[in-house]
């Protein structure tokens, strides 16, 4: 286990704290939350996306600092530090999440006519309709489990809603009752929508923890509840598998899946006001301390507020829709046509994502086709996407996808779809052990006039056409022969064994993307110190891995002009004077969340432009399996540069600009506003998305 962890708890002289960096990222995210600007459910959809961001920071991230700090190492002190000021950091942005909530958001909601309903304001009518309920659709699943010798404390789910119970009296046995802990069943929605004629508003919520805690008494019955409060326990999620003793990865993984719901506490979410002694009870059962704990003035997982977004249907209340926009040669052409007269281009969501499954299911259909060969990182449980390559193996194609089963949090469905691939003949292998396949690539081989012809599809997101409306990301479809065999070839290393020598055009990790990476930047410093005009701009997710940092850094000291945009954590430090004064730093948050990568050098007037999966962290550029690839077309690499470049260096309302000791201030237009994303609707979109401009 590995851990990008910097000298101090904070940041060291060269590097800043990775998991600051997160929650920084996070805070971002919360500013438009509490941009009064935006919709109202959309700013409640931000609060959501952050709450699900410190989920995963703490199953992942705090969980693995958390066994380091219980390990004799060097460090123990400075990590037990971080751990420290990530608890800090948290707690005053959780702070900021239910202030939000409480005091505006649902305060607005409620003027509008979106209301959730709380017990004490239920007319006569919506208490019959809510106790209805409970005892016909709730009441029946639910299972009260009492603390007693003979009933010790259950184990509790990784982020489920639980209840825990302050009861007084004696039962039917003659026991004294004390305390009882009641886990509510994930099966349950947690926000239902009351029914017009009963509600008396124009949409009417409930949440389920208001109707458990206004009927907690109908479950101890006889019993005085005392207090009735909401917890929620955060879990270790990361899964351990030995890749020295494991023969069969998707029957190891399927083993340790359940185990993902019972891994050590890691943080306890509890509604305010609960005694003492009950909040001492609780954390002595999760083995946590006082500063684990969270004390949150409303429901314990904000996240499932989400669910109330896809209840209330008020377009004033959510951004506009906008239809995806199409290039000009996939409506003239057939799609194969297109890609023989040259590469084509798609900037998601702005443009559809639909011709990406077009070339699967077409090739699923054409007799013409003989091969079909995908990754798969992310694609979700219900993809049409992989039902074409379901069909194409029925229909005898040679279908081979490479599944990477740990992709974190999408193990079952990938585990379950690469069942149904084997099941209808398709060769389904699993990558590379240790090494997770995060490349986005598909290829389709055609026999045409006699011969085999390769046509590839390369991206930067995954093959999600859920994601594909809510990511912004670049797909290549291209038919060149140098990229077509490169495709195969990186498809033949994870399918197979052997030595392999480089590849024509792509950079492909852990074999040449990071030296790709690193050449290129080096090549611009020479330029630089040439006296040649030199200048590097990237996109990423994160930038993270060190050698890469310290290239850029002696990249700024030789004069290179550089340009990061890097949505997420960032531990280079810019605008330091005699180490990165040519460095900026902006991140991008709003509508779409920011997902391609981009890497464009100058490289003396060449402009070299890649796209890629690959963040520039370690784990991406040396642990996994990833590709970058060039847009060689000039047309193409300009619009890369414009689309992908240059209107996000333009941003003045959106954009944050980072200083040197990770602070974000957001841009404030002093003059017209530009906001990339919008202008990108305005070029690409359809008539929908240019209306949203006017917003």
């Amino acid at each position: 286990m590995t851990s990008v962890l910097p000298a101090d708890a904070i940041g060291s002289a060269r590097l800043l704290n990775r998991e600051i960096g997160i929650l920084a990222f996070n805070e971002r995210v919360q500013a438009l939350a509490e941009d009064a600007s935006l919709p109202l459910l959309e700013r409640l959809r931000f609060v959501a996306i952050v709450s699900n961001n410190i989920d995963e920071l703490f199953e992942i991230r705090v969980a693995e600092l958390r066994e380091f700090a219980l390990l004799d190492r060097p460090d123990r002190a400075e990590i037990r530090a971080n751990l420290n000021a990530i608890a800090q950091r948290t707690d005053q942005l959780v702070q900021r999440q239910y202030r939000l909530l409480n005091e505006v958001l649902l305060p607005s909601l409620h003027r509008e006519g979106a209301l959730f309903l709380g017990a004490a304001q239920w007319t006569e009518a919506q208490r019959r309709w809510a106790e209805e309920l409970f005892q016909t659709e709730i009441e029946p699943i639910l299972t009260p489990l009492a603390l007693d010798p003979a009933h010790p404390f259950p184990r509790v789910l990784n982020k489920n809603l639980t209840f825990v119970v302050e009861l007084a009296g004696r039962d039917s046995f003659g026991r004294r009752a004390g305390l009882a802990v009641l886990q509510v069943p994930r099966t349950l929605p947690r926000v239902l929508r009351v029914p017009d004629k009963v509600s008396g508003v124009r949409d009417g919520l409930v949440l389920l923890s208001t109707l458990i805690q206004a009927f907690v008494e109908d479950l101890f019955p006889g019993l005085e509840v005392r207090s009735i409060h909401q917890f929620r326990v955060t879990r270790n999620s990361e899964l351990f598998v030995d890749d020295e003793e494991i023969t069969d990865l998707r029957v190891a993984l399927q083993g340790e899946l359940p185990q993902r719901h019972f891994g050590d506490a890691v943080r306890l979410e509890v509604s305010a006001g609960c005694p003492d002694a009950v909040l001492a009870r609780l954390l002595k059962e999760f083995g946590l301390t006082r500063g684990e704990c969270y004390l949150v003035d409303g429901p314990v997982n904000l996240n499932r507020l989400s669910q109330a977004i896809d209840l209330v249907h008020r377009p004033g209340l959510k951004y506009p829709p906008f239809e995806p926009g199409l290039p000009a040669v996939l409506r003239e052409r057939e799609l194969f046509a297109a890609i023989r007269k040259g590469d084509v281009l798609l900037h998601h969501p702005y443009e559809s994502f639909g011709p990406v499954m077009d070339f699967l299911e077409s090739a699923a259909r054409d007799p013409d086709v003989v091969a079909v060969k995908q990754t798969v990182y992310r694609t979700g449980a219900d993809s049409k996407l992989m039902e074409s390559l379901v069909a194409a193996a029925r229909a005898g194609k040679e279908v081979t996808v490479v599944v990477e089963l740990m992709a974190r949090f999408d193990e079952e469905a990938n585990i379950n779809w690469a069942e149904r691939l084997e099941q209808v003949g398709a060769h389904v292998v699993y990558g590379v052990v240790g090494h997770k396949t995060h490349a986005k690539m598909a290829l389709v081989i055609r026999r045409e006039q006699g011969r085999l012809r390769r046509y590839a599809h390369l991206g930067t997101g995954n093959y999600h056409p859920g994601t594909a409306r809510l990511y912004e990301d670049f797909g290549l479809f291209t038919a060149d022969a140098d990229v077509c065999a490169d495709v195969q070839e990186v498809f033949r290393r994870l399918t197979g064994l052997g030595r392999s020598g480089p590849l024509r055009v792509l950079l492909q990790s852990p074999l040449s993307l990071h030296a790709g990476v690193l050449d290129a930047i080096r090549r611009e410093t020479r330029h630089a110190k040439a006296g040649r005009r030199a200048y590097i701009a990237a996109k990423v997710n994160a930038l993270l891995e060190e050698q890469v940092i310290e290239a850029l850094y002696e990249a700024s000291c030789a004069g290179v002009k550089i340009d990061l945009i890097v949505r997420g954590v960032c531990a280079l430090r810019p605008g330091v004077e005699g180490m990165s004064e040519n460095i900026r730093v902006r991140s991008l948050v709003g509508r779409f969340l920011e997902h391609s990568r981009i890497y464009y050098f100058l490289n003396d007037g060449k402009k070299d432009v890649w796209l890629g999966s690959a963040d520039w962290m370690g784990r991406n550029l040396l642990r996994r399996v990833e590709v970058a690839f060039p847009v060689r077309d000039k047309r193409l690499k300009k619009r890369v540069i414009d689309e992908g470049i240059v209107v996000h260096l333009r941003d003045n309302a959106f954009a944050w600009t980072m200083d040197s000791d990770g602070h974000y201030e957001r841009k404030r237009p002093r003059g017209e506003p530009r906001v990339a994303q919008l202008r990108l609707l305005e070029l690409l979109a359809g008539k929908s998305g240019r209306a949203t401009l006017e917003t």
